[in-house]
């Protein structure tokens, strides 16, 4: 599907990528993890033929800067950053699907999915919408097509709790006849996502490898926190997550995306000296067996 060949960048005396090589077959979800510098987002736009590199990239066998409109017909990305886009809501959903050949009220389905009501802002120009907006938009734009090829840097950070388990459902449809690229600077934040990882450094493949697929993208846990007392702050962290609390505020019960659960611990972990217990379950079972909230 993709191959790295040797790839080196160079912006004036400075080398980004230094010698890559990588392939990706369709079925891989990869992780795509590094610090900020470390040369992730120069090789997505080598991918997306966005600059010229030494060495070679080929997408299904096709050079992104030869033939792009081909390559760029496979691929589904969504960037980390929106583009200052001026053009209303709904004529950016029409010239997008227009692009790849697709059904522009497919989008707006999967936007609706994600909490966005793209009806409701066909008149708004896209620059206009808040960041969670922009970003539930792009995602529907990306996963509203018969993509072969994913490319998302930072797809999430932008979403809310409920919004990133349709957006991992989403993905569900997709893991199986396309393949993934997911950039992060944090591994905690895609890891359950993936069944495979890259971590770059300085311009260099560090570590490539395959990891164990058993979180399903699909799935929720039933949580249950006891705290040893109530604490505003941590009230109002848990009430982004969706939870609610009991009268006393030190007993707390919510949902969390399966994917979700080292981003939901990491949370946690601030507030570790408050936590008397944790409960997590798969939520088929705890609905299973009669006992959810």
């Amino acid at each position: 599907m993709i191959q790295f060949e040797n790839i080196i960048k160079r912006f004036r005396r400075q080398t980004v990528l230094k010698g890559v090589n990588l392939t990706i077959r369709r079925g891989h979800r990869v992780a795509l993890v590094g610090s900020n510098g470390a040369g992730k987002t120069t090789l997505i736009r080598c991918l997306l033929g966005e600059y010229t590199c030494e060495g070679r990239v080929t997408v299904d066998g096709m050079e992104p800067r030869k033939r792009r409109r081909e390559v760029l017909s496979k691929v589904g990305f969504v960037p980390q950053l929106p583009p200052p886009l001026h053009m209303p809501v709904g004529q950016l959903i029409r010239f997008s699907a227009s692009l790849c050949g697709s059904n522009p009220r497919r989008m707006e389905a999967v936007a609706g999915e994600l909490g966005f009501d793209a009806a409701h802002f066909h008149h708004q120009p896209f620059v206009k919408l808040s960041g969670g907006q922009k970003q539930k938009l792009l995602i529907a734009i990306a996963l509203g097509r018969d993509s072969e090829l994913l490319v998302m840097d930072e797809p999430a950070a932008n979403l809310d709790p409920e919004a990133r388990h349709n957006f991992f459902k989403l993905l569900a449809h997709k893991q199986e006849r396309a393949a993934m690229l997911i950039s992060s600077h944090r591994l905690d934040e895609v890891a359950t996502l993936v069944n495979r990882v890259v971590e770059m450094d300085q311009g260099q493949v560090v570590l490539n490898d395959r990891v164990a697929d058993l979180v399903e993208l699909t799935s929720r846990l039933h949580c249950r926190i006891h705290l040893n007392q109530p604490e505003d702050a941590f009230a109002r962290a848990i009430d982004e997550w969706g939870f609610t609390g009991s009268r006393d505020h030190r007993v707390w019960n919510g949902y969390v995306a399966g994917p979700d659960r080292l981003r939901f611990l990491g949370v946690l972990s601030r507030y570790a000296a408050l936590l008397a217990g944790l409960e997590m379950v798969e939520a088929e079972t705890v609905e299973g067996t009669g006992n959810a909230p």
